[in-house]
């Protein structure tokens, strides 16, 4: 008898993300500068004396507690992940039992309702204002409250509108809702309204950060779970035993302890998107084909236009890749040239359309 995949996997496609070889790629959100060239000798020392017929620590000790000291944070209060998605994932399959309510916004990060999917959890999506894509807080904690959700899930800043919900409006919705709240921080390196400090006043937050955007190690999948000593503790009893690999435990541990290297890095990166934000509102404000620019909070700026797939498919034509959704797209902001060569191209097209 043949077996047959059950219902819940059979009409699953794998993630494909943009296939070829780009001269610039601005699809991903990464960062534009590569660490190893600024750290290539201590990260080459520290590979070599590493004891790779070991495991590595099972909690990522050394990693976590760089992290936290970077930000702050009683390392007590940190849960080291395979990347945030592993985090997610985690989170989804342990803390929450089969039909849970899920709540997450209808532009937002698609783990956020694939992992609940995947465990049988229903989702349901708040949706954002059509036009400003911002979100009503009273009218969410409402939401959550009305329907019995059990967490509320979401990035911030958004990713991918680029837009983000200030301090005092999340802590707001905490206070507000008795589910439990994961606030994915992925950007908010960008933006200074984090929740961090407030973790331990709280028996229902997640905070995730990630090492993929600001930090520059989108290679290695790195990522943190932040939360009281309770939920902590249940993460670390929940995850699998060397959920973090070796080499990813020591350069994240190298890299946090370069705080100067980081801060600069991260003005390199908020500078560059401002100056594209700037050079793509210019050059779209005597033409029709942008409907709107959004004001990014993040490494990247999120357009509204209906031209979306056709300005897509030039740009890989010009060997640039970005990232196209249904009448919007999402440019990361990469290096001066990167967002030169993405600047000319987007002047040809329009120009074109003339």
């Amino acid at each position: 008898m043949a077996y047959s995949l059950n219902s819940k996997l059979c009409n699953l496609e794998p993630y494909e993300p943009i296939k070829g070889e780009f001269a610039i790629r601005l699809d991903a959100n990464e960062s534009f500068i590569n660490i190893n060239d600024i750290l290539n000798n201590e990260i080459s020392g520290a590979i070599a004396s590493l004891k790779l017929n070991r495991y590595p620590d099972a909690y990522a000790a050394k990693a976590v507690e760089a992290f936290s000291d970077f930000y702050n944070l009683n390392k007590d209060f940190v849960t080291a992940g395979n990347g945030s998605d592993e985090l997610i994932s985690i989170i989804t399959s342990c803390f929450l039992e089969k039909g849970d309510i899920v709540a997450a916004f209808t532009h937002d990060f698609s783990m956020y309702s694939f992992y609940p999917s995947l465990y049988e959890n229903k989702v349901l999506n708040f949706k954002n204002d059509e036009q400003s894509l911002t979100i009503d807080t009273d009218k969410l904690i409402e939401f959550c409250n009305n329907n019995n959700v059990k967490m509320l899930i979401f990035s911030n800043p958004c990713n991918p509108t680029s837009l983000g919900i200030e301090k005092a409006d999340v802590l707001k919705i905490i206070e507000n809702i008795s589910c439990l709240v994961v606030v994915d921080e992925a950007y908010m390196d960008f933006w200074n309204q984090s929740i961090l400090d407030e973790i331990s006043r709280y028996d229902n937050l997640i905070v995730l950060k990630t090492c993929s955007k600001a930090i520059g190690l989108a290679g290695l999948r790195f990522g943190f779970a932040v939360a009281n000593s309770n939920i902590t503790k249940a993460l670390k009893a929940v995850k699998s035993p060397y959920n973090t690999d070796l080499i990813s435990q020591k350069l994240v541990e190298i890299l946090f302890s370069h705080k100067d290297i980081i801060k600069n890095n991260i003005s390199k990166i908020i500078n560059q998107t401002e100056l594209l934000y700037k050079s793509i509102k210019e050059i779209s404000e005597n033409n029709s084909i942008i409907e709107k620019i959004y004001e990014p909070k993040t490494n990247f700026v999120f357009i509204k236009t209906k031209y979306s797939k056709e300005i897509y498919e030039f740009m890989l034509k010009k060997s640039i890749a970005i990232r196209c959704f249904d009448g919007y797209l999402r440019i990361t902001s990469g290096s001066e040239y990167e967002n030169k060569k993405l600047i000319e191209a987007l002047e040809e097209y329009f120009k074109e359309q003339e």
